[in-house]
Protein backbone atom coordinates (compact mmCIF):
# COMPACT_ATOMS: atom_id res chain seq x y z
CA UNK A 1 0.00 0.00 0.00
CA UNK A 2 2.53 2.03 0.76
CA UNK A 3 4.16 1.58 -2.57
CA UNK A 4 1.05 2.34 -4.33
CA UNK A 5 0.84 5.70 -2.70
CA UNK A 6 4.48 6.93 -3.00
CA UNK A 7 4.45 6.03 -7.02
CA UNK A 8 0.85 8.27 -7.29
CA UNK A 9 2.29 10.93 -5.36
CA UNK A 10 5.57 10.58 -7.89
CA UNK A 11 3.13 10.72 -11.00
CA UNK A 12 0.84 13.68 -9.39
CA UNK A 13 4.01 15.37 -8.71
CA UNK A 14 5.22 15.31 -11.45
CA UNK A 15 1.84 15.79 -13.98
CA UNK A 16 2.00 19.18 -11.72
CA UNK A 17 5.35 20.32 -12.65
CA UNK A 18 4.65 19.02 -16.62
CA UNK A 19 1.44 21.03 -16.28
CA UNK A 20 2.88 24.12 -15.40
CA UNK A 21 5.73 23.79 -17.71
CA UNK A 22 8.34 23.55 -15.53
CA UNK A 23 11.54 21.75 -16.67
CA UNK A 24 15.21 21.80 -15.36
CA UNK A 25 15.97 25.00 -16.92
CA UNK A 26 16.51 27.96 -14.78
CA UNK A 27 14.41 30.62 -15.73
CA UNK A 28 12.47 33.74 -14.16
CA UNK A 29 9.18 34.86 -15.28
CA UNK A 30 7.76 38.69 -15.12
CA UNK A 31 4.59 40.08 -15.47
CA UNK A 32 1.73 37.67 -16.98
CA UNK A 33 1.70 33.84 -17.58
CA UNK A 34 2.35 32.60 -21.12
CA UNK A 35 2.19 29.45 -22.99
CA UNK A 36 5.90 29.49 -25.30
CA UNK A 37 4.96 26.14 -27.03
CA UNK A 38 4.80 28.68 -29.77
CA UNK A 39 7.22 31.32 -30.10
CA UNK A 40 6.84 33.30 -33.70
CA UNK A 41 9.81 33.06 -36.01
CA UNK A 42 10.73 36.72 -35.96
CA UNK A 43 13.21 36.27 -39.60
CA UNK A 44 10.39 34.63 -41.33
CA UNK A 45 7.39 36.65 -39.89
CA UNK A 46 8.84 40.07 -39.36
CA UNK A 47 7.25 41.97 -41.86
CA UNK A 48 3.88 40.36 -41.06
CA UNK A 49 4.31 41.00 -37.06
CA UNK A 50 5.06 44.87 -37.74
CA UNK A 51 1.86 45.27 -40.32
CA UNK A 52 -0.15 43.40 -37.60
CA UNK A 53 0.48 44.89 -34.36
CA UNK A 54 -2.80 44.37 -32.91
CA UNK A 55 -1.67 40.50 -32.22
CA UNK A 56 -0.33 39.13 -29.57
CA UNK A 57 3.22 37.80 -30.55
CA UNK A 58 6.06 35.63 -28.84
CA UNK A 59 9.37 36.37 -29.08
CA UNK A 60 12.96 35.02 -28.72
CA UNK A 61 16.10 37.18 -28.45
CA UNK A 62 19.03 37.85 -26.29
CA UNK A 63 19.16 40.65 -23.81
CA UNK A 64 21.82 43.43 -24.63
CA UNK A 65 20.87 45.87 -22.00
CA UNK A 66 18.19 46.56 -19.21
CA UNK A 67 17.05 49.72 -17.63
CA UNK A 68 20.09 49.86 -14.96
CA UNK A 69 17.78 52.60 -12.75
CA UNK A 70 14.66 50.34 -12.51
CA UNK A 71 14.95 47.44 -14.65
CA UNK A 72 11.25 49.45 -16.45
CA UNK A 73 12.82 48.48 -20.21
CA UNK A 74 15.15 46.23 -21.90
CA UNK A 75 16.78 45.80 -25.30
CA UNK A 76 16.83 42.89 -26.95
CA UNK A 77 18.62 41.02 -30.25
CA UNK A 78 16.29 39.41 -32.29
CA UNK A 79 17.87 38.38 -35.66
CA UNK A 80 19.75 41.37 -36.93
CA UNK A 81 17.18 44.45 -35.42
CA UNK A 82 17.32 45.16 -31.87
CA UNK A 83 14.54 45.44 -30.12
CA UNK A 84 13.23 48.19 -27.23
CA UNK A 85 10.61 46.55 -24.42
CA UNK A 86 8.87 48.25 -22.63
CA UNK A 87 6.53 46.85 -19.98
CA UNK A 88 2.75 47.09 -19.87
CA UNK A 89 1.94 49.79 -17.87
CA UNK A 90 4.65 49.80 -15.55
CA UNK A 91 3.09 46.46 -13.95
CA UNK A 92 6.61 44.80 -13.42
CA UNK A 93 10.04 45.53 -14.09
CA UNK A 94 13.28 43.21 -15.08
CA UNK A 95 16.54 42.53 -12.87
CA UNK A 96 18.60 45.72 -13.60
CA UNK A 97 22.04 43.80 -14.06
CA UNK A 98 23.48 40.33 -14.31
CA UNK A 99 20.89 39.65 -17.09
CA UNK A 100 22.53 40.50 -20.46
CA UNK A 101 23.64 37.79 -22.47
CA UNK A 102 20.81 35.76 -21.40
CA UNK A 103 18.05 34.75 -23.65
CA UNK A 104 14.72 35.31 -23.12
CA UNK A 105 10.93 34.81 -25.00
CA UNK A 106 8.85 38.21 -24.35
CA UNK A 107 4.75 38.20 -25.06
CA UNK A 108 2.80 41.64 -26.38
CA UNK A 109 2.62 43.32 -28.92
CA UNK A 110 5.10 44.64 -31.29
CA UNK A 111 5.18 48.10 -33.36
CA UNK A 112 7.13 50.59 -34.92
CA UNK A 113 7.64 53.82 -33.56
CA UNK A 114 9.19 57.05 -33.70
CA UNK A 115 10.95 57.97 -29.82
CA UNK A 116 11.06 61.18 -29.38
CA UNK A 117 14.56 63.10 -28.40
CA UNK A 118 13.01 63.61 -24.65
CA UNK A 119 11.90 59.17 -24.94
CA UNK A 120 15.70 59.13 -25.72
CA UNK A 121 17.34 61.02 -23.90
CA UNK A 122 15.20 59.77 -20.66
CA UNK A 123 16.57 56.07 -21.85
CA UNK A 124 20.36 57.82 -22.24
CA UNK A 125 19.56 59.20 -18.71
CA UNK A 126 18.82 55.86 -17.42
CA UNK A 127 21.48 53.92 -18.97
CA UNK A 128 24.39 56.06 -16.91
CA UNK A 129 25.49 57.78 -20.62
CA UNK A 130 27.13 61.07 -19.69
CA UNK A 131 25.88 65.02 -20.42
CA UNK A 132 27.39 64.93 -23.46
CA UNK A 133 26.49 61.78 -24.72
CA UNK A 134 22.94 62.90 -23.58
CA UNK A 135 22.83 66.19 -25.57
CA UNK A 136 23.85 64.79 -29.02
CA UNK A 137 20.73 63.31 -29.07
CA UNK A 138 18.49 66.00 -31.19
CA UNK A 139 16.68 63.84 -33.63
CA UNK A 140 14.18 61.58 -32.88
CA UNK A 141 14.34 57.45 -34.00
CA UNK A 142 12.41 55.32 -35.46
CA UNK A 143 12.55 52.19 -33.91
CA UNK A 144 11.24 48.55 -33.27
CA UNK A 145 9.15 48.69 -30.01
CA UNK A 146 7.44 45.87 -27.63
CA UNK A 147 5.52 46.54 -25.49
CA UNK A 148 5.39 43.26 -23.16
CA UNK A 149 2.65 41.97 -20.83
CA UNK A 150 4.78 38.90 -19.97
CA UNK A 151 8.76 37.69 -19.77
CA UNK A 152 10.55 34.84 -19.43
CA UNK A 153 14.16 35.28 -18.78
CA UNK A 154 16.49 32.00 -19.18
CA UNK A 155 19.86 31.79 -17.59
CA UNK A 156 22.38 30.41 -19.40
Amino acid sequence: MKTKLYILTCLLFSTSLLLNGQSNENFDTYGQSFDTAVINNYKAEKESLLNNPQDDTKLEGQILSTCPMKGCWMKIKAEEDTILVRFKDYGFFVPKDGVVGNKTVINGKISVDTLSVAQLRHYAEDAGKSKEEINKIIDPEVSITFLANGVIIRED
